[in-house]
This record gives C-alpha cells, sequence and structure tokens, in this order.
C-alpha cells in the first residue's frame, strides 16, 4: 500500500509555469506505475501524465504533448509533474495516483479504475 500527497499548485498567469510534486510513503514504491489526473468540477477526471516502474516509459494526453513532463526519483518516492506554457484550461484540481497493475512493466496505465492509489489533490488555476 502506498500514501500519497501532492504539493505545488497554485495560481498562475497563463504561460507561466509550476511544478506539482507527490510524495509517497510505504513500501516498494520502485514498483508502482504513477500517474497524474485532473478533474474540474462536473467533468469527469482525466489522465494527464504517467510513467513506468523505472521513468523509461511515459505517456501525456495530447493537449499536454510538449508542455508537461513526468518525472519520478525512486531514491526519494517522488514523482513530479512539470507544467509549462499554462493556458487557462489547464485549470483543475490535479491529483497524483498509484497502480501496480503490470508491475515492472514497459507499459503506462491511463484508466481511472487503473489506478487503486489517490492524493488528496492540489488545486491549479490559470488566470488569463
Amino acid at each position: 500500500q502506498v500514501q500519497l500527497v501532492e504539493s505545488g499548485g497554485g495560481l498562475v498567469q497563463a504561460g507561466g509555469s509550476l511544478r506539482l510534486s507527490c510524495a509517497a510513503s510505504g513500501r516498494d514504491f520502485s514498483s508502482y506505475t504513477l500517474g497524474w489526473f485532473r478533474q474540474v468540477s462536473g467533468r469527469e477526471r482525466e489522465f494527464v501524465a504517467g510513467t513506468n516502474w523505472n521513468g523509461r516509459r511515459t505517456d501525456y494526453l495530447d493537449s499536454v504533448k510538449g508542455r508537461f513532463t513526468i518525472s519520478r526519483e525512486n531514491t526519494k518516492n517522488t514523482v513530479d509533474l512539470q507544467m509549462l506554457s499554462l493556458k487557462p484550461e489547464d485549470t483543475a484540481v490535479y491529483y497524483c495516483a498509484a497502480t501496480r497493475l503490470r508491475i515492472y512493466a514497459d507499459y503506462v496505465a491511463r484508466g481511472l479504475a487503473d489506478y487503486a492509489y489517490w492524493g488528496q489533490g492540489t488545486q491549479v488555476t490559470v488566470s488569463s
């Protein structure tokens, strides 16, 4: 089991940047696939970015490709989401998530139901 805590959200102007961080506690952090999701009130939570257990496989929502970068540090039990060139449509609550689906595979899960562990979320607001 793993516990996740996000930090780094806030208010930024369009074109600005933010770095979200997720700290994990629990055993075998390196065995988890990690993801970042976001949710706007009234809408379904959506996959934003994910990384497999060793960080060599990543996947992104099409609308954030080239602007967002996910990275993990297994020695520190952290996963970050660097967000550049932010747009008002990036405004949402961002959640860190973890799964042991297809452990140690060259694979990144994108489905909401694929992830068993979730953080509490951090608000990102991009003003125009």
